[in-house]
């Protein structure tokens, strides 16, 4: 079975938020913001590690504590990113706030993705929507440490144009020769010149081989369900694929019980969970 590592330093105790500010406010779509954050301690935020995969708590007083996936490379030892959706309460007041406001952050949380054991294995990064935000982490870290891997394919879909995020990223990504990147949407419109087409039938279009190989995919459920259809027909075994379940996280320390699935906890055993030990839990997700 995959070992998951749990990397990363901590910044404080696991109950105890750090006191952080939003350097910069990134606007992704209309309900979609990455916010630049570092911690108010220069020493805390000098020391702080994390991996693709792992997970941070802000918090934001008088509306309370939600998580995310920090976005950002591991490699920028100045700020953490977080990409995030209007949806709720927290994620309402999150947005209300701008560069310079204060907030609150317990990271980093989680198990991270195994990198290492990737190493010399072609990649593939499957995302949708919002999705895109836990596997751009990953995503950087591997051109960051492009030599360390194989063949990199990147499909990122969504609905429409207007809600793909990280434009300026995707402008990048798609000008390396190191990266095979198709960006899609579901349906043609005025002014897309791209790829047309559901993720899951773009996926089946590169017909990938699934020989050293390992998919990682995040987004929608939907589209994660038949994704998983498509890469289980190219031959992808439930060992190769990964995935990450970071918005069932509540706590981030295995105490409050609210993400327990069977006998395991998101926020203490994952997020980051291959397909073959999500098999092995009731089916619950």
């Amino acid at each position: 079975m995959t070992t998951i590592p749990k990397a990363g330093k901590k910044a404080t105790e696991p109950l105890r938020p750090e006191p952080a500010t939003i350097l910069k406010v990134i606007t992704e779509t209309v309900n979609i913001n990455t916010y630049r954050v570092s911690f108010d301690d220069p020493a805390v935020m000098d020391a702080f590690t994390f991996l693709p995969g792992q997970i941070g708590q802000l918090s934001v007083m008088g509306a309370g504590e939600s998580t995310f996936a920090i976005s950002s490379a591991p490699s920028h030892h100045d700020y953490l990113e977080f990409s995030i959706m209007k949806a709720g309460v927290v994620t309402s007041a999150i947005h209300e706030l701008t560069a310079g406001d204060r907030i609150a952050l317990r990271a980093p949380l989680g198990c991270a993705f195994p990198t290492d054991e990737w190493k010399g294995r072609n990649i593939v990064l499957v995302a949708g929507g919002i999705g895109m935000a836990p596997l751009r982490s990953l995503l950087l870290y591997i051109l960051d440490n492009r030599g360390d891997y194989g063949d990199l394919t990147l499909i990122y879909g969504a609905r429409t144009p207007a809600d793909l995020c990280y434009v300026e990223g995707r402008g990048e990504w798609a000008g390396r020769t190191d990266v095979d990147f198709v960006s899609t949407i579901d349906a043609a419109c005025p002014g897309w010149d791209g790829c047309v087409g559901l993720v899951p039938s773009v996926l089946e279009e590169k017909a990938l081989s699934p020989a050293k190989a390992v998919a990682v995919t995040c987004g929608p459920p939907i589209m994660i369900k038949y994704t998983l259809q498509s890469l289980d027909k190219m031959g992808f075994r439930e060992e190769q694929i990964y995935t990450t379940l970071e918005r069932r996280m509540k706590c981030g320390i295995g105490i409050c019980g609210r993400c327990n699935v069977g006998p395991k906890y998101v926020c203490t055993d994952g997020p980051v969970f291959s397909l073959s030990e999500l098999r092995e839990l009731p089916d619950e997700l």
